[in-house]
């Protein structure tokens, strides 16, 4: 990671970096919970993979002070993760942006104790789209993951795709792009039967969120 991006006394997203902008909420962070002086070195991203260090202030708004850096496009990292109870999907949707995932797919399979209607999927998309916007700015991430969610059918037909299953003779390697996830009871033995890669997570049987987090660091080993 570039030196400057890395200690910048915060990072922040704008929908361009010609003219730069920030929301009221981001300059509510920017002034009254960072506390950024006028002389600060913020950096700012434009969220497709291009940034440039800044200074702001409430007077002047955003002021880039050095060159617009962008980094090479890399392979796409998906993790496809069964809805976990209460708000572990937070915690999920948090850790997979920090360690660089690009897509975070939740899903219902057939042993899922979880389901959420048309209406809660919505909140839920709102909700865990702030929360990986706030991790994506504190990690320093260039580009914003997409939050979503997909059926089974649809995720075992995403490129590179792997089933996480305890046991497994594979591990992730840089042929899997996707990794699945399934509920705390496992998949059922009618998912397990599609000619689908399985790969195993650890030795031991995971709760929800840890192999999803479990699951993305590897993938990034793997790939980065």
């Amino acid at each position: 990671m570039n030196p400057v991006l890395r200690r910048s006394s915060a990072h922040v997203f704008v929908s361009s970096l010609a003219s730069p902008s920030l929301s009221y909420d981001d300059e509510h962070h920017l002034d009254r919970v960072l506390r950024v002086e006028p002389t600060d070195t913020i950096s700012v991203s434009d969220g497709a993979r291009s940034w440039a260090a800044a200074t702001w202030s409430r007077s002047r708004g955003i002021t880039l002070t050095g060159e617009v850096h962008t980094e090479a496009p890399r392979q796409e990292l998906t993790v496809v993760c069964a809805i976990p109870k209460g708000d572990r999907s937070e915690l999920v949707a948090q850790k997979l942006t920090e360690v660089g995932i690009d897509r975070i797919l939740f899903f219902e399979t057939m042993n899922s104790v979880v389901h959420w209607d048309a209406e809660r999927r919505k909140r839920q998309s709102e909700r865990l789209g702030r929360i990986a916007r706030e991790s994506a700015m504190q990690s320093r991430r260039l580009t914003l993951p997409e939050i979503g969610f997909c059926t089974f059918e649809q995720a075992i037909g995403l490129p590179g795709v792997a089933i996480a299953e305890p046991g497994a003779a594979g591990t992730i390697d840089s042929s899997i792009n996707t990794v699945l996830v399934g509920p705390e009871g496992g998949f059922d033995v009618e998912e397990l039967g599609y000619a689908v890669a399985s790969v195993r997570l650890s030795g031991n049987v995971l709760r929800v969120e840890t192999a999803a987090i479990v699951a993305g660091v590897a993938l990034v080993t793997a790939h980065r």
